[in-house]
């Protein structure tokens, strides 16, 4: 169950479904991001959901869930590949003052946006972007499926310092697996039964006993599990790539600013990646450069 994704569906009528449990990947994600309590348990809830809505995916790729804004949290981001690699990270402002019980919209502040971006590796990048006006993620993600893709969503999310849970249930267009009627009161019926889901439940039960525990009534049918692990996609290929993006001109000056070794840390699992100036001839296959 620890690390894992459980996609399922109400086979008589039109709703799907996931539950994700997560314990070894999320710690994985914490023991790169040294953060207050509260904000550990946010940027939990942000690995699960990007778990969650990464399964929407129909291509290779990967999902990104970002929120940002001016406050003590003004950025957190988790983001989940086809493979299931997860990773996440969240900055701190300078002098932050993090209060128990303080809520996505009072960590990340004033004009917060959360973002859902989804890149293909082959194929077009897509943004849809929401603001920041409630109180929980799971609040803010409805909005932003409200509003950006017309789909009925809920999400339900529990995180402690080493566990995050969470369900999601969506409505599914088109199917008619069942009369207009019979699938609105199935979507009351299935929300109001995920409702009385606990914290421990989500972080404890395997996860066919849950479903079977919440939704016996709607005959649940497990359609297959992921593996979750954390895996950061950081690589010296994808620094010098960057660093052939920035331009000669632009990269031989850094070059100089750093005493003839440019280095290139990732903020999601700290490896860092380090070029000399022989190697970054090689990466701009030109002699030395001298600056003017």
């Amino acid at each position: 169950m620890s690390d894992q994704l459980e996609r399922f569906i109400f086979s008589k009528h039109d709703i799907r479904g996931q539950v994700v449990t997560l314990t070894d990947a999320y710690r994985g994600v914490l023991e790169n991001n040294q953060l207050p309590e509260p904000v550990q348990r946010l940027l939990g809830e942000f690995l699960a959901a990007a778990c969650l809505l990464s399964t929407t995916l129909k291509f290779e790729g990967l999902l990104a869930l970002q929120a940002r804004g001016e406050g003590d949290v003004p950025l957190i981001m988790a983001e989940c590949t086809h493979h299931s690699d997860l990773r996440g990270i969240a900055h701190l402002a300078e002098g932050a003052q993090i209060e128990d019980g303080a809520s996505l919209q009072q960590l990340v502040g004033g004009r917060g946006v959360l973002a859902i971006t989804v890149e293909p590796e082959n194929g077009e990048r897509y943004q849809g972007i929401v603001p920041l006006e409630r109180e929980t993620l799971a609040e803010c993600l409805e909005d932003y499926f409200t509003q950006s893709e017309q789909l009925a969503t809920r999400f339900w999310i529990e995180s402690s310092l080493s566990t995050v849970g969470g369900i999601m249930l969506q409505v599914l267009p088109g199917n008619n697996a069942a009369t207009e009627a019979e699938n609105a009161d199935a979507w009351e019926t299935a929300q109001h039964l995920a409702e009385t889901v606990t914290a421990d439940e989500l972080h404890d039960l395997p996860h066919d006993q849950l479903l079977h525990r919440l939704f016996h009534q709607l005959n649940p049918e497990a359609l297959g599990t992921a593996n979750i692990r954390f895996k950061c996609s950081c690589s010296r290929e994808r620094s010098a790539r960057a660093l052939i993006a920035m331009g000669p001109e632009e990269v031989y000056q850094l070059l100089e600013e750093q005493e003839g070794e440019i280095r290139a840390d990732c903020q999601f699992c700290n490896t860092q990646y380090r070029f000399d100036r022989e190697q970054i001839e090689m990466l701009f296959n030109a002699p030395p450069h001298t600056l003017h």
